[in-house]
């Protein structure tokens, strides 16, 4: 397997959205605003953070990613997904940290332990880029089973053996990965109601609270449009030794 710049390859650009993003993410994902905004950027902007696991001629796991500035503290963490792109392409502010945006694996080789190379490639090449932290806005697989469930609770939520109940979570965690802080408003989708409807094939006859499959969080349907905010944990990764005793 070999991992190679999306840059280098317009071949595997042409297919990676119907090959992995269309497969393993929700379709209403695709319509963040802020995400359609900015991602046309990501290969030519920032290339080296762009990247794909090729086998054999096919395309199997990518990581996408995004310098930014960040100075450790909670204070200064960004909100969530949406103010990653914010932070990276709008403040000007040097960049001495990166920020995960997705992981992809096909769904038929997750049992190889793909997420956690790609893991570690992004970790790579932030050091590669002498950045000091990676910090992760991660989606967390079970939630969609508890969407009324606060992420701040879900966050805490552990197994008998200690380790986390999100299998995502616990990945990041094996890895080396710490969880920072929940991310509640980390990314928001606001649509008129066809457009969810479209997306998820159910129907929203009136205004309200709707539990919808695959949605972390509740969707909110009012005169005629639906706002739907997804909540993630924020996790970090450290790229250089940490000077604390």
């Amino acid at each position: 397997m070999e991992l190679v710049r999306y840059a280098d390859r317009p071949d595997l650009r042409d297919v990676r959205f119907r090959t992995l993003s269309a497969r393993t993410f929700p379709a209403f994902t695709h319509h963040n605003q802020t995400g359609t905004r900015y991602w046309g950027r990501l290969v030519p902007e920032h290339p080296d953070f762009q990247l794909a696991l090729v086998d054999d001629g096919e395309l199997v796991a990518e990581l996408h990613s995004l310098p930014l500035a960040w100075d450790g503290s909670l204070a200064d963490l960004p909100l969530g997904w949406d103010d990653v792109f914010e932070r990276s392409f709008e403040t000007g502010r040097p960049y001495d940290s990166l920020a995960a945006l997705a992981i992809s694996v096909l769904p038929e080789r997750r049992r190889e332990r793909l997420s956690e190379r790609m893991i570690e490639a992004m970790r790579e090449v932030g050091r590669a880029h002498g950045l000091r932290e990676l910090i992760a806005p991660v989606r967390p697989t079970l939630k969609d089973r508890y969407p009324l469930i606060a992420i701040e609770r879900y966050a805490e939520w552990r197994r008998e053996d200690g380790s986390h109940f999100d299998p995502w979570v616990r990945i990041h965690e094996r890895v080396g990965g710490e969880i920072l802080a929940p991310a509640p408003d980390s990314m928001r989708i606001e649509a008129p109601v066809g457009d969810w409807e479209e997306w998820t094939g159910v129907r929203f006859p009136d205004d309200g609270d709707y539990v919808v499959e695959g949605m972390l969080a509740p969707l909110r349907v009012s005169a005629g449009i639906g706002v739907h905010v997804e909540p993630n944990i924020w996790m970090r990764h450290r790229l250089t030794p940490s000077t604390e005793s």
